[in-house]
């Protein structure tokens, strides 16, 4: 099994954590059922970019990107080469490093 390696978020999860993912499983996934709580606002839809994360090791393991989550990434805070939305990322074969952004973008969450 793939071991993905979450780099520490100072909310998410201040440690870091190593969590062991299914191959084919989607990285959102594999942080959820490991209790990271990576916001998710369109459900796994592709349709925003607040489950935005940066794979620093093993991008090329991963499934291509499709032309929608590139458009959505066009609009993701942080943006950098190895970014992908965690809810269209799929496991392969290899292990990840993987870097949960400091900010995201949720138009819809209100905060007071």
């Amino acid at each position: 099994m793939p071991k993905l390696i979450f780099l520490p978020h100072e909310s998410l999860c201040p440690e870091g954590m190593v969590v062991e993912a299914e191959r084919g499983e989607s990285i959102l996934d594999a942080a959820l059922n490991a209790g990271i709580e990576i916001e998710h606002a369109c459900e796994k839809s592709c349709a925003c970019t607040t489950c935005h994360v940066v794979v620093r090791e093993g991008f090329d393991s991963l499934n291509e990107s499709s032309d929608l989550e590139e458009d959505m990434l066009d609009k993701a805070w942080g943006l950098e080469i190895e970014s992908r939305l965690s809810c269209q990322a799929v496991v392969g074969n290899q292990d990840l490093v993987i870097d949960i952004p400091r900010y995201t973008i949720n138009h819809a969450r209100e905060e007071h």
